[in-house]
């Protein structure tokens, strides 16, 4: 069984069957004409359940051969320009490189003794960052594995900073547009279910600073204490953008932490024509980057950005088995001392081999691209009497829905418009996503993909609108 160790012994093994695993990888993303095969769990889930994995097939072509019958020819490609559901990119091939680099290496990013390197180059990345957004010279952070850990580890830092020894008494204002996280994370930190307000928003599904600074107003009419507000650059559903400047200005007359959830919308860092559309975002406390959602890189990647170090102390414990008290004075850089997590993978080498390779503007390049794509979608929805759309793209996300011409019913349109994504799922040839806007049924497409062209949107739309007709045509058969 040695032999299957990775090292100065099996160099050649490790070659062959690396190249082995691209090769069938390359031959399927060639061939893939259509981002899903449409394959249901009941047909899907039996082939795995009977694999017996107490008995291996001991050579790896076998096993890749069993892995596409499993796997690879079921995956959802989202690659393929049709895939317009979530916020999923394609990914960019310098990152891959660095993935296969970082995984076969396998340095742990907690303490320097066991990264050297990888420290410095997280750290300069980090460093990078901050300056992309603003936030001074005593900015810091630390990669993460999502926005959610992101978001959490703010929230943990803004109610150490609150300083209040009353945790019921603790507040925070979020969009009701905002990640569902931050209600996550709120409950992970001992706080109480009404601890989270949320803010509404305005037709253009942004934070509205009246209500906010009503909230805020009230909070501390009543004693209470603003521990953070949550301003989204990005939202899920809409891609909608808070009024950053607006809300900095309410979080520094209160004395509010402002974080920024910009998962999404931290792809403007790069851009080379949106990037005023994060004016503000340097007044932030703390800021949430997912480099996997807008920089185009393979999951995971993501950051948490702090205005000041000295706060991701709280997020500091030292073992002396790992990182001891002695170090700091050692100035040891030790990247375990600003993160939640111990073990961590060395997620930042895809965004440094990409910056190395193709640069920032080459990634802001992409990312204006499905920008603008999702304007020209905005013009084919508005234009189209079959669908009603909800708000005009801040970034790269159109919220629609089908509406028939001859039906009235809300609950009907809402059930045509389910139907229509499940059956275009099913179909595979495309893949759309669904949420709710005022309680009811609404279609998404997330564009994230610069190959997408205003011809495969156009394509999609039809293809949604012959479904929900396919839908409400055999239910008028039945009501009759």
């Amino acid at each position: 069984m040695r032999s299957h160790l990775l090292n100065d012994t099996t160099a050649d093994r490790y070659r062959r069957s690396v190249t082995d695993g691209i090769e069938r990888v390359a031959a399927k993303l060639a061939a893939t004409d259509r981002p899903f095969t449409g394959v249901t769990v009941d047909a899907l889930a039996p082939r795995i359940e009977q694999i017996d994995l107490d008995r291996p097939l001991h050579d790896t072509s076998a096993v890749l051969d069993e892995l596409e019958e499993v796997y690879l020819r079921d995956a959802i490609y989202f690659h393929h320009p049709r895939y317009l559901a979530h916020l999923n990119c394609p990914v960019v091939i310098p990152a891959v490189v660095g993935e296969a680099v970082l995984s076969a290496v396998n340095s742990s990013l907690d303490t320097w003794d066991q990264s050297a390197g990888g420290t410095l180059i997280e750290r300069k990345l980090v460093d990078w960052t901050n300056e992309r957004i603003g936030l001074g010279p005593a900015a810091d952070g630390v990669f993460t594995s999502g926005g959610s850990q992101s978001n959490l580890q703010a929230l943990l830092l803004a109610r150490e900073e609150a300083k209040s020894s009353d945790l019921a008494k603790l507040r925070i204002f979020a969009s009701e547009a905002g990640h569902f996280s931050v209600r996550k994370s709120a409950k992970l930190l001992g706080l109480n279910a009404d601890s989270v307000v949320s803010v509404p928003v305005g037709h253009d599904k942004r934070m509205r600073m009246v209500a906010l600074a009503h909230e805020l107003e009230r909070c501390e009419r009543d004693g209470l204490v603003p521990m953070a507000v949550v301003a989204t650059a990005g939202t899920t559903d809409f891609g909608s953008i808070d009024p950053l400047p607006e809300i900095a200005e309410l979080c520094s007359r209160f004395g509010a932490w402002m974080h920024v959830d910009a998962a999404y919308g931290c792809g403007l860092l790069t851009s080379l024509k949106n990037r005023h559309r994060l004016d503000g975002i340097e007044r932030a406390d703390s800021v949430t980057v997912d480099y996997h959602k807008s920089f185009f890189q393979p999951v995971s990647s993501s950051a948490l950005l702090v205005r000041d170090a000295a706060t991701l102390r709280h997020a500091t414990y030292h073992a002396e088995y790992l990182n001891p008290a002695s170090s700091v004075q050692e100035r040891i850089p030790n990247q375990v001392d600003k993160s939640l997590q111990t073990t961590r993978r060395f997620d930042a080498l895809k965004l440094w081999m990409t910056l190395r390779v193709m640069g920032a503007d080459g990634i802001g390049e992409l990312f204006d691209e499905v920008c603008a794509l999702a304007e020209e979608g905005w013009k084919l929805l508005a234009a189209d009497p079959r669908f009603d759309v909800v708000v005009t793209p801040s970034l790269s996300t159109l919220v629609f829905r089908y509406i028939p011409a001859a039906v009235t019913d809300p609950a009907e349109i809402d059930r045509a418009n389910l139907y229509a994504r499940k059956a275009l799922f099913a179909s595979g040839d495309a893949v759309v996503a669904g949420t709710k806007v005022g309680g009811r049924h609404y279609l998404k497409f997330t564009l994230l993909n610069p190959e997408t062209t205003t011809a495969d949107i156009a394509v999609v739309l039809d293809l949604i609108a012959g479904h929900a007709e396919q839908y409400l045509g055999e239910s008028l058969d039945r009501a009759s």
